[in-house]
């Protein structure tokens, strides 16, 4: 399980770039135009973690087998779109599909590089496709609202569970507010309300800013506004120079980590994006070992030991017994399975545990 992460902005602000580089492919035309990527290109990438080459140095693996994400590049939005300006509707419903947002900022000059606005603000670039979609949020709530109020009145208790979270969402959206402000807090159950209804505005947010070479290192003045503005909406901001991440991903890796180095960098913006995307929808990695492969699975925070066997065949989550358990620190400490038994650092865990980022576990299940 990983999850798909749709890379959105306006046109010319690098997103394509950085879907080429993040996929090491060239499938996306990267052009100083606008609109030029039309259908959605998709690249998935596997998820790096350094804990799998420890795990399977102990365990003697054969192979490593990392979780993986899907990257969706999305054509430029511009002002007008939720009314169908340049190509909207159909970047709209794009963007309808995924998981989260990247929403890729412009923090670099560049007069050979036009600005569809013609200037380079990224705050009000993020504004900008923001109001966007959340006019298009505020048109589809306010149409699909007033049958939903009719079924209420009439006592239908589908309607009468979902009409208050819906009331919510379009209160927020008339005070010009994106509705993943009603996120902070929110009930397990209206939770499950709020995705139902598919809001473009309800989508976490990872601001991505990209710039110039010489900034990837510690930013600008643009990206400080961006993190500014990202802080006050509770969400988060990572720094990627777009042009370098194209080029890391051509060579080698022993001359991509000595051209990180010579740039001032520990590591590829792939990871940094990565893990910001995993904080953003709070997602661990649990492992399972053994001489034919170390895997790295992907669950959401908090869930449960059989959940997590059924992300490997629904058949382990319908017969789960218990898991053995062993956090990844004692896995490494006491050199694999056996030192950790011997220490008494393999748990057994019933269906009430709750899996830890970095567990290295077995499962015990009926067939």
């Amino acid at each position: 399980m990983g999850f798909k992460c749709g890379i959105v902005g306006l046109p010319n602000v690098g997103k394509s770039t950085l879907f080429n580089a993040l996929t090491k492919t060239a499938a996306a035309q990267a052009a100083n135009y606008p609109f030029c990527t039309i259908e959605p290109n998709t690249g998935e990438v596997a998820v790096p973690d350094s804990r799998m080459r420890q795990i399977a140095d102990i365990a003697g693996s054969k192979e490593l087998i990392p979780t993986r994400i899907n990257f969706v590049d999305i054509a430029g939005l511009v002002r007008g779109a939720s009314k169908g300006e340049g190509l909207g509707n159909q970047f709209l419903a794009n963007i309808r599909e995924v998981d989260a947002i990247a929403h890729v900022l412009r923090c670099f000059e560049d007069d050979d590089i036009t600005h569809v606005e013609g200037r380079i603000d990224p705050v009000s670039d993020a504004q900008t496709v923001e109001t966007e979609l959340m006019l298009s949020d505020l048109e589809s709530l306010e149409r699909r609202i007033v049958q939903i109020r009719k079924r209420a009145t009439g006592k239908d208790k589908e309607a009468t569970t979902v009409l208050p979270m819906m009331e919510e969402a379009l209160k927020l959206l008339q005070n010009g507010e994106p509705v993943r402000m009603l996120l902070k807090g929110i009930a397990p159950d209206d939770l499950l309300i709020l995705k139902g209804l598919n809001l473009l505005t309800s989508k976490p947010v990872l601001y991505v800013c990209n710039v110039a070479e010489g900034d990837a290192a510690k930013g600008n003045e643009h990206t400080e506004a961006v993190a500014k503005m990202a802080q006050e909406q509770g969400a988060q901001s990572v720094i990627i120079s777009a042009a370098i991440e194209a080029e890391v991903s051509q060579l080698p890796d022993e001359d991509a980590q000595l051209f990180l180095g010579e740039m001032g960098l520990e590591e590829p913006g792939l990871d940094r994006l990565i893990r910001a995307g995993y904080s953003l929808l709070d997602l661990i990695t649990y492992f399972t070992a053994g001489p034919k492969e170390t895997r790295a699975w992907t669950v959401h925070r908090g869930a449960k030991a059989p959940q997590a066997a059924g992300v490997i065949h629904t058949d382990f989550e319908r017969g789960f017994i218990r898991a053995q358990t062993i956090a990844f620190n004692d896995y490494v400490a006491f050199k694999g399975e056996v030192g950790a038994k011997e220490a008494g650092k393999a748990r057994d865990e019933g269906k009430e545990y709750v899996v830890q980022d970095g567990d290295v576990m077995l499962f015990k299940f009926n067939t």
